[in-house]
C-alpha cells in the first residue's frame, strides 16, 4: 500500500523538497532536488474538492448537490484552491458589479443599462 507524499513539514510546516526519486520496476534511484506538481501542494481537502469540482465538469450546482454546501462557500474553495496553486483571483469583476448597482441603485442608470452591463 502506497502513503500519500507529504508536502509540509510535521514539524515546521514549511513545505518539503523532494530529494529522491526510485522505479519500483528496476530499483534504480536518482537523487537531487525536484519540484513537485502544483496539484500535489494543495491540502487533501482542496483535492478532494478538486475532484468532486472535475467530475461535476464545473457544475456548480451539481458541487453544492454533491457536498452539501451553499453556491458561495463553492466558489469561496474554488478561489482558495485557484489562489494555492499560485494564481491572483480578480476581484476587479466583483468590484465592477458592485459600482453597477451602485449606480442603479443611485439612479444613475436604467435597469436595462444594469442588466447590459452586468451580462457584459
Amino acid at each position: 500500500m502506497s502513503k500519500k507524499m507529504l508536502t509540509v513539514c510535521p514539524v515546521c510546516s514549511k513545505p518539503l523538497r523532494v530529494t529522491r526519486l526510485r522505479c519500483n520496476a528496476c530499483d534504480t534511484t536518482i537523487e537531487g532536488t525536484f519540484e513537485s506538481c502544483k496539484f500535489c501542494q494543495l491540502t487533501e481537502e482542496q483535492r478532494d474538492f478538486i475532484e468532486v469540482f472535475l467530475t461535476s465538469r464545473g457544475n456548480i450546482k451539481e458541487v453544492e448537490r454533491l457536498l452539501g454546501i451553499s453556491y458561495p462557500t463553492v466558489r469561496s474553495r474554488l478561489d482558495a484552491v485557484i489562489e494555492a496553486l499560485g494564481y491572483r483571483i480578480e476581484r476587479e469583476q466583483n468590484d465592477q458589479r458592485r459600482q453597477i448597482l451602485e449606480a442603479l441603485d443611485k439612479g444613475e442608470i436604467t435597469s436595462e443599462e444594469a442588466i447590459r452591463l452586468l451580462r457584459s
